[in-house]
């Protein structure tokens, strides 16, 4: 992954200057032993890279395992749902930028129903593949790619007893990947929001330069996974309509269980991996309690470092978003982390026990995980690309009535285009034999994203596959520094929320998608087909 030929000179001084506090300190490789996470607070299991006969770098070598698992959920009592390896979250990946990532996926779920609607109706909830969400990797082949099917064995295969199918997924992690936190979950189109919204789900870490700071290094290292849930009856409700989950509110887990409790003492530092392995529902995170607000130090947005931590009493995370903050305990006392609106805590904090003195340092500096873009080197300044979220209600007969369309540049052509565009059955809605966008490698581009929805709280999180942004703007305002994501939330009002970034296409060619989050809305036709072309 090359770095950008238009980073300003002020950003790589600033560059340089923190790998030089890095490099003076003597002490990175031999710095403290990082404290151990709490026995009492949940973690999901860790599949770490190793070294492999015949290969030339380590390789991390998993296998994930779905069929349907009954999971007791605390308060709730057995869930049947799809699960990795019967858990939820699935094991946790743990490998280094320049490994290499090879799954084994078995399939052990019943036959597909038959489907006779549109692609853009849920269908095949028991095929999968596999999306690492975040990362900049190939998108082809069998690689990270959202196009392939992993498909369970027909009615016919399980009467005539054949084996259960297997699949297998193999990538090459770029040398200069950033250090951070990413995760995987299923994304066949029409499938997705089910199987999330069971569990399927788990955690990438790509360990690097930002995990030896000292200060960092002495923190013990949490992931915070952050599952949403909906069952009734002890299952999840098949997708059957455009109401599906009415009426049912969400369950929310933290490494599978309701509110754990984790114990930090007094002056203790902890790195916490928050990942929003949400469907539905964006995260405004807190965490208040006895002795007021802690602070959250974040280091990390959507898996890259930023140059220097950053102080916050709230933390917005869109679905799919990551975050990585350090957390000091402060006054003994007990803390809740909350998300609002929600009507519980997502997991206690206790602050007890006996007092770290001196207080555990928080680093100045970190190696920031990408240079910026500058838009000077835009590739043609008059094309900006342009993103609008729109939902017509009530176009269509029978049990989804709702189109949910991806609008501006280059939309998905219409069925009548003479028609009123507003009912079409075709226009700005997903459809794989189309491309709506062509990017070429090298190139630098400015894109505009906004919503028109009113509601503030029907939100559209744009997400782009392989290549991370960088955010300039929100609502026209220029954020000082931008802060590169692969996931950017966008809620309704009036007007609705606009965003603008920045985006270099490196590296690697090939056809993938861009979409909204809301995997419901996704589900339903608010996607794209982007395509990565060589430069001409």
């Amino acid at each position: 992954m090359g770095q950008s030929d238009g980073i300003s000179r002020r950003s790589m001084l600033k560059a340089m200057h923190v790998a030089g506090l890095a490099t003076a300190t003597g002490g990175i490789l031999a710095g403290p032993r990082a404290t151990a996470v709490p026995a009492s607070f949940p973690q999901p299991a860790v599949s770490s890279s190793r070294a492999v006969p015949g290969s030339a770098s380590p390789v991390l070598e998993q296998t994930l395992d779905v069929r349907f698992t009954d999971v007791r959920i605390p308060g709730h009592g057995p869930v049947t749902t799809r699960t990795y390896n019967g858990t939820i979250p699935g094991p946790t990946l743990r490998l280094r930028a320049g490994h290499t990532l090879r799954l084994t996926h078995i399939n052990g779920l019943p036959p597909n129903a038959p489907h006779n609607g549109g692609h853009n109706t849920p269908h095949h909830a028991n095929s999968f593949n596999l999306h690492t969400h975040g990362m900049h990797v190939c998108p082809s082949g069998h690689a990270d790619n959202v196009l392939r099917e992993f498909a369970p064995r027909t009615a016919e295969q399980v009467a005539a007893g054949a084996v259960e199918p297997t699949y297998g997924t193999s990538i090459q992690v770029p040398a200069d990947h950033p250090a951070g936190t990413y995760w995987y979950h299923p994304h066949l189109h029409g499938s997705t929001a089910e199987q999330v919204l069971g569990g399927m789900a788990g955690v990438i870490v790509v360990e690097g330069d930002v995990d030896e700071v000292p200060e960092i290094r002495a923190a013990a290292d949490i992931v915070v996974c952050v599952n949403e849930l909906k069952f009734k009856d002890g299952k999840v409700p098949a997708f059957t309509s455009g109401g599906w989950m009415t009426g049912i509110p969400s369950v929310f887990t933290v490494n599978g269980q309701v509110n754990p409790t984790l114990r930090l003492h007094p002056g203790e530092v902890q790195r916490w991996r928050l990942v929003a392995a949400t469907a539905f529902t964006a995260l405004r995170l807190q965490v208040t309690g006895s002795g007021g607000d802690l602070t959250l130090h974040q280091i990390a947005q959507d898996g890259v470092t930023f140059p220097r931590p950053v102080a916050l009493d709230v933390l917005d995370l869109a679905m799919g978003n990551r975050a990585d903050v350090l957390i000091r305990g402060g006054v003994p006392g007990r803390y809740e982390l909350r998300a609002a609106a929600l009507p519980g805590p997502l997991m206690t904090v206790e602050v007890a026990g006996e007092p770290v003195e001196p207080p555990m340092a928080l680093p100045v500096s970190l190696p920031p995980g990408r240079p910026f873009l500058d838009e000077r080197d835009i590739a043609n300044p008059d094309a900006d690309r342009e993103v609008v979220f729109h939902t017509d209600a009530g176009v269509f007969a029978g049990a989804f009535p709702n189109a949910f369309r991806v609008l501006g540049t280059n939309p998905t052509p219409a069925a009548e285009p003479g028609g009123d565009l507003t009912r079409d059955r075709a226009h700005g809605l997903f459809d794989p034999g189309y491309t709506n966008h062509t990017l070429r490698l090298g190139s630098v581009e400015r894109w505009t994203v906004r919503t028109d929805e009113t509601m503030p709280e029907h939100t559209h999180p744009f997400h782009l596959h392989t290549n991370q942004v960088l955010l300039t703007h929100r609502n026209v305002e220029r954020l000082d520094p931008p802060v590169w994501h692969d996931t950017i939330g966008l809620a309704g009002g009036t007007p609705g929320d606009r965003v603008t970034f920045l985006v270099r296409y490196e590296d690697f060619t090939g056809r993938t998608i861009a979409h909204c989050h809301q995997l419901h809305h996704e589900e339903l036709g608010m996607m794209q087909t982007v395509e990565y072309v060589e430069r001409r």
